[in-house]
């Protein structure tokens, strides 16, 4: 079963903190720099859909033949996967497939389970019923690229991940919280037209400071979607999603997301803009949305 959207939009940040690698005894060295950036985890938090694949034949082989033990009669191709899969008896399959992340049709990451409890998480992204309104979000630390024979050539970046969960457009949009002042009709459509437009800016790998804030903002943070509809109604329109490093704190890793409307008729500009912590695995907000004035 999915996970409930209106959890996402809610749900409060966790965090994990990153090892760095210190010098050595004496102070600073050449190589503390370098041993730290290889020590230091590169954190991952990325929307896109989670494709399972068959590593080697072997498994695809296997599959077949729980396929062919149970009663899949009428059941498309991805009923069926769904329905053997869920099987209890046939549960070990989960640890045989390999599980592709993608990002705008292309493979982007290989998943892996940091808890082996979590293939349930990995078997609630095979949808019965796939749309193209589907999204899955991934929350966890990359690690090296996979080696050829672990998923049939496929080499890209293995990712352990902490979160990962599953929503539609749809209900994602109805669980924004709509404010008082907000007409009941046209929230959700402005609502619907901002995620798609602000995912559409940030279509990342999900890997650097400024994308992981921008993706954090457009799942967990209902105020970038009241401000929308507001500006919409003062006709308005979004015409740029920008994230640069936050001057105000030089201790952790800010990000500030700015997003500029500008007015249809004058073309006026009015920028606001949020600020994000990303320095460890899991982001949150440090500032709320405001108006941002150039430096």
């Amino acid at each position: 079963m999915e996970q409930d959207a209106a959890t996402l939009v809610n749900q409060p940040p966790g965090g994990a903190r990153a090892a760095v690698a210190g010098t050595g005894e004496g102070g600073s060295c050449s190589s503390c720099a370098a041993r730290a950036a290889q020590s230091t985890p590169q954190y991952i938090y990325a929307l896109g859909r989670v494709e399972p694949r068959f590593p080697r034949l072997s498994v695809e082989k296997e599959y077949a033949q729980a396929t062919g033990r149970a009663e899949t009669a009428g059941l498309t191709d991805r009923e069926a996967l769904h329905k053997v899969l869920s099987a209890r008896h046939n549960r070990y399959l989960l640890k045989q497939l390999c599980w592709a992340f993608t990002i705008g049709e292309m493979d982007a990451y290989l998943l892996q389970p940091r808890d082996p409890v979590d293939f349930d998480l990995l078997l609630e992204t095979i949808r019965p019923a796939p749309h193209a309104a589907d999204i899955d979000v991934v929350v966890g630390v990359r690690g090296p690229v996979a080696p050829a024979e672990y998923c049939n050539g496929v080499m890209v970046p293995l990712v352990g991940f902490s979160q990962l969960y599953s929503f539609d457009v749809d209900s994602f949009v109805k669980a924004v919280p709509r404010p008082p002042e907000a007409n009941e009709k046209d929230f959700p459509r402005a609502t619907a037209e901002i995620f798609s437009r602000v995912r559409q800016m940030a279509e990342n790998l999900g890997a650097s400071d400024a994308h992981r804030a921008v993706n954090y903002l457009v799942l967990r943070y209902p105020a970038i979607y009241a401000k929308a509809a507001e500006e919409f109604a003062l006709d308005f329109s979004l015409t740029a999603v920008d994230a640069r490093p936050s001057l105000v704190t030089n201790t952790r890793k800010v990000v500030e997301v700015i997003f500029t409307y500008t007015n249809r008729k004058s073309d006026f500009s009015e920028k606001y803009s949020a600020r994000v912590d990303v320095t460890e695995e899991f982001p949150f907000l440090v500032g709320k949305l405001s108006p941002y004035y150039d430096r």
